[in-house]
């Protein structure tokens, strides 16, 4: 019964560390999001703007949070972006953000 029970405990723990690797490479991708689209967008402090994006993440389930509120932004500036193409580049930036945080 003791190594049932720690198969169990081994698993959740795995399962943890899991989802907050998720997390945090999301998190690292929503930044590198924010800084990209700051570039685009002549943000004067890219850092406090991928802060902004970083935080539109919490606001629903999913990333749509995230590519609505560039769409609004892109869309004020008249900057041509289409969803498919922020969806595109969040896909780009999650790599990197792994090997990022794989590479400390």
């Amino acid at each position: 019964m003791t190594n049932m029970q720690d198969r169990e405990k081994a698993f959740e723990a795995k399962f943890a560390l899991d989802e907050e690797g998720r997390f945090q490479a999301e998190a690292r991708r929503n930044k590198l999001l924010g800084l990209w689209a700051a570039g685009l967008l002549g943000k004067d402090d890219a850092q406090a703007y991928a802060r902004e994006v970083v935080a539109s993440d919490f606001e629903e389930v999913g990333h749509e949070g995230v590519v609505r509120k560039l769409r609004a932004d892109f869309d004020a500036a008249g900057i041509a972006q289409t969803d498919d193409q922020i969806r595109l580049k969040m896909i780009e930036l999650l790599s990197e953000a792994i090997s990022q945080i794989e590479n400390g």
